[in-house]
């Protein structure tokens, strides 16, 4: 398959390294010189140096043979328009990166895809939707619904200590420590299945003799009629439901952020800039307080109430300060925090000091984008920003391998977990001895390199 990505920004780069990844073939071009050379130094792919909205430079990448068209560039406009062209060239499939909301409204979409750009991506919008999710559940690091939330996939700490006002106190009623998957089945029934366990920067599909440990990050399947048994076992009673809100920086993304928080919530966004507070108050909710600060500064946080906040989201460009200002949140208390991490390398930095949830827009885009590149019938991809793994949702088709055996039958790579289906519009979890038929959509948790080897699976 050939993609051709037009922009070799963070998304851009981002791509091109995950699709090298999968022997792509891949050409990543801009006109930026500079951007490039920094991406030829350690990934093989071909670069080119040339504008993506000049027709030439479209013909030189040779997009007459691209599967598909990525436009990722800084500038919303470029990208569309460098999508048309390459439509117009003979890409087969086109997808441009945009920053306005209007432009996803499913009415304006038909107008797009008549111009030649099938698909819009918006990194804030889809972010904001996770840090929506996520939010939901103050105890949950993080949680991706399906089938409408029937169906839900979510991860949690399993804390040796609690920090409270910057004091450990010892969690002694999680349930789940201790004790392997086995024990855990039979104890507390088969209300939620563990599909992963990341433990010491390494993501496992674990089996029944696999004990569960302090510090462990397990990733649960559950329906939705499991989500308080889960909270339970883990010791997460005492964590208080989500009312109140703090989101520090009054960027894009905390503009939609605000918006996708229910209406319920009282919010309060924390802006250094002056006119960009102005600003503020006419992009965001009506309930929202916008006040002009720093949002590190603790005085003026215990003058606002800090005290009685159950959130804090630090969603400055700053990734440095956005884990700093989570880390003293969760010290003084605040039990969901939320940190935007555009830097991958800060990942396990930021998960060492125990910053809560982790948003990070590039590999959310990433993850959108690449669903279009699988083969078989996908409706949503999540990669795992704190975990090397991906969740994917397949429609089984007539006669695919996934329906001639029973799942503990399959033999399917190793390192992918199939967690739960739907069948016939209801949600439930799957046991070994389960078999898929056409028609099911199935929640497919993978580790390591694995998605891509799932299509002839599925198809």
């Amino acid at each position: 398959m050939k993609i051709v990505i037009a922009g070799a920004g963070a998304v851009g780069t981002h791509l091109a390294r995950l699709l090298s990844k999968d022997n792509m073939n891949v050409v990543l071009m801009d006109s930026d010189v500079e951007k490039l050379s920094k991406v030829n130094s350690d990934l093989d792919i071909m670069t080119l140096p040339k504008s993506p909205s000049s027709i030439k430079g479209l013909k030189d990448a040779d997009v007459d043979g691209a599967d598909l068209f990525i436009a990722v560039t800084p500038h919303e406009s470029e990208n569309i328009s460098c999508c048309m062209l390459a439509k117009q060239l003979g890409a087969q499939r086109t997808v441009a990166r945009v920053d306005n909301y209007e432009y996803m409204k499913p009415e304006n979409l038909a107008i797009f895809r008549n111009m030649g750009v099938e698909s819009l991506v918006y990194p804030e919008l889809l972010a904001s939707y996770d840090i929506a999710a996520s939010a939901r559940y103050s105890w949950v690091r993080q949680l991706w619904e399906f089938n409408n939330g029937d169906m839900l996939l979510l991860s949690v700490m399993m804390h040796d200590t609690n920090i409270i006002n910057g004091k450990g106190i010892c969690n002694e009623n999680n349930q789940l420590v201790g004790h392997t998957l086995k024990q855990i089945g039979v104890n507390y029934g088969h209300d939620f299945h563990v599909v992963a366990i990341k433990r010491g920067g390494e993501t496992v599909v674990p089996y029944g003799d696999e004990k569960i440990l302090p510090r462990d990050l397990v990733f649960f399947m559950t329906t939705r009629e499991g989500i308080n048994t889960i909270r339970h076992l883990s010791g997460k009673d005492d964590y208080p439901n989500v009312n109140h809100t703090v989101i520090i920086g009054g960027s894009k993304l905390a503009v939609r952020a605000d918006w996708a928080l229910p209406d319920s919530y009282t919010v309060k966004i924390i802006e250094p800039n002056q006119e960009r507070c102005l600003q503020l108050g006419s992009l965001t909710k009506q309930r929202t307080l916008i006040i002009n600060g720093e949002g590190y500064d603790m005085e003026l946080l215990n003058d606002e109430g800090f005290s009685n906040q159950e959130a804090f989201f630090a969603l400055t460009d700053n990734d440095e300060q956005n884990i700093l200002a989570c880390v003293a949140a969760r010290r003084r208390g605040v039990r969901k925090t939320i940190a935007q991490v555009e830097n991958i390398g800060y990942f396990d930095m930021a998960e060492d000091l125990d910053v809560g949830t982790i948003i990070n827009k590039k590999v959310i885009a990433a993850s959108h984008i690449y669903r279009m590149l699988l083969q078989g019938d996908v409706d949503n991809v999540k990669m795992l920003t704190v975990a090397d793994a991906d969740v994917a949702e397949f429609v089984v088709k007539e006669g695919s391998r996934v329906t001639k055996k029973t799942i503990m039958d399959l033999g399917m790579p190793h390192g992918v977990n199939i967690g739960g289906m739907i069948r016939d519009g209801k949600s439930m979890l799957v046991q070994g001895l389960t078999q898929l038929q056409a028609g099911d959509k199935v929640v497919v948790f993978c580790i390591g390199n694995t998605l891509k080897k799932l299509d002839k699976w599925f198809n």
